[in-house]
């Protein structure tokens, strides 16, 4: 048996599929540490860290439209994180300090805010956008 044919048979394509289905095999997913539990017992506190997160990473955020006088469409994309080509964002009053995700301005208790509302939670629910940052934005793109 001559070695350097068999590795020559040997169909990369076909390797490829053989090492993909072993990582897919019963036994190893159930090794595996889940990491959807810990997702789903996120506190304020892990919130406000995720929106922190936000911050420390490149997001794109751009005004798509006016839905009514309380609810915008907003895209959302971090290529690390998450992403929402149309995402609805509602106004109300900031429960946390943060940071504008548009502006990086500071953002305080009680400050007008929009953001995401929906269900199942988004991942950037944490993420907020000042009230004067997005009608900015609104009379921009309205030029």
């Amino acid at each position: 048996m001559n070695v350097s044919t068999d590795v020559i048979a040997l169909d990369p394509w076909q390797q490829t599929l053989s090492l993909l289905s072993q990582l897919c095999r019963d036994d190893l997913r159930l090794r595996a540490p889940a990491r959807e539990p810990l997702r789903a017992r996120g506190t304020a506190h892990r919130a406000n860290a995720r929106a922190g997160d936000a911050e420390r990473r490149a997001v794109s955020v751009s005004f798509v439209d006016r839905v009514s006088s309380t609810a915008v469409t907003i895209a959302w994309r971090d290529s690390t994180h998450c992403s929402y080509g149309d995402q609805t964002w509602h106004v109300t009053r900031a429960r946390a300090s943060g940071v504008c995700a548009l502006s990086g301005e500071p953002v305080r208790i009680g400050d007008a805010v929009y953001q995401p509302r929906a269900r199942p939670k988004p991942l950037n629910a944490g993420a907020m956008i000042l009230e004067s940052v997005l009608h900015e934005a609104e009379a921009e793109t309205d030029r």
